[in-house]
């Protein structure tokens, strides 16, 4: 109910999404609202005798299954990032990669404004994550400098998982075999530099580590990036992916659900109400990779005819084309799509050898 009513509204809010379940089950308004508004409620703010609530950390690791059963291959990009809901709440997520948008698989929902370590959190998260992919599976889990820490680092690692962290540049890290420290940012120095070795991150820490850094000649600053894959085994652009995070909290935001309007203030409330809006974002996504998938392919025109080749170009995000396909069954009394996941294309991972040394270790007296 609350799903296709966030979908036909395209709101969070209990009163706009009671009058679309009302008008389509053909129900009161008051009865849909009570139903939608005891889905969130604890036990004892709901009428009746022998009422129940549910913890939603308990959904986390069933709804990342639910997830791969649509996912195509054994290979999963998670990221970990926070959003603001005003300064009413913040919300640590963790998100399944896909598409070009995020999909949220577990997440605590902070009140805004209060002194509180997310360190914990993060680590509750992951851990009720932990057996939803099976061991045979590559799973990264990104994350950006706001969240480097060596402890979360491990934590990852405790799941099974490999961490593609994000950090500073003025971090220190040692080459295995050399005898001093550098700062990551050394490592890549200029535009077009590139480094990957395994060896020990954080100087008080001392972690074991791969260090992968690029700076990529469009961009301002280089890519520093700690991992536990060895060099021949990951390669930096999976990082890029993060940034998908981001537009997974705008379809929930102004760019789908509009949950920035909602008016609840109690985070255990907003945490069970995130559900649905994880439920609806898993659906419309896996939806709208199927219409992407059955609809046009364009090609590059710019390309000599010899070299043209089919690519798709997404003009419109997974969710916005999902979310038209079932506004369209439902007006065309069709039955509603559930929609199915694609592989997408992982960078092949950089290959030992043709990581180039940077100019500076000619000179630099740390080396074997």
């Amino acid at each position: 109910m609350w799903s296709l009513g966030m979908i036909v509204a395209k709101r969070c809010g209990l009163d706009s999404v009671a009058a679309q379940t009302a008008a389509l089950l053909g129900q009161s308004f008051d009865a849909a609202r009570q139903r939608l508004r005891e889905f969130y409620q604890e036990s004892a703010a709901k009428r009746g005798a022998g009422r129940k609530d549910f913890a939603p950390g308990a959904c986390f690791a069933p709804l990342l299954a639910w997830v791969l059963s649509f996912w195509p291959e054994k290979r999963l990009a998670l990221a970990l990032d926070a959003t603001n809901l005003g300064t009413r709440f913040h919300v640590l997520c963790v998100s399944a990669l896909y598409g070009g948008v995020a999909i949220p698989v577990a997440w605590k929902i902070l009140a805004g404004n209060r002194p509180d370590a997310w360190h914990p959190h993060w680590c509750d998260l992951l851990r009720r994550l932990q057996g939803a992919a099976e061991s045979d599976w590559l799973v990264v889990v990104l994350t950006d400098r706001g969240l480097e820490s060596p402890r979360l680092f491990r934590e990852i690692q405790a799941c099974g998982w490999h961490p593609l962290m994000r950090v500073k540049r003025g971090g220190k890290f040692r080459p295995q075999g050399w005898r001093g420290w550098l700062e990551t940012a050394k490592f890549a120095p200029r535009p077009g530099a590139k480094f990957a070795m395994a060896g020990t991150a954080y100087k008080g820490e001392r972690l074991p580590a791969t260090l992968l850094a690029c700076w990529d000649e469009r961009h301002d600053e280089p890519w520093l990036l700690l991992t536990d894959l060895p060099a021949g085994a990951a390669h930096p652009c999976w990082y890029a992916w993060r940034a998908w995070i981001e537009q997974g909290f705008k379809v929930a935001k102004s760019g789908g659900l509009n949950w920035q309007h909602t008016r609840m203030t109690n985070p255990e409330r907003a945490e069970r109400q995130f559900l649905a809006i994880a439920v609806t974002t898993l659906w419309l996504v896996a939806v709208g990779a199927e219409v992407e998938r059955d609809g046009k392919i364009e090609t590059i025109g710019s390309l000599p005819l010899e070299e043209r080749r089919a690519v798709r170009v997404r003009r419109t995000r997974l969710f916005v084309l999902g979310a038209a396909a079932v506004i369209a069954a439902l007006i065309n009394h069709q039955p509603l799509p559930q929609g199915r996941l694609f592989p997408h294309p992982w960078p092949e991972p950089w290959p030992a050898v043709a990581v180039a040394e940077p100019e500076f270790l000619k000179t630099h007296d740390l080396q074997l």
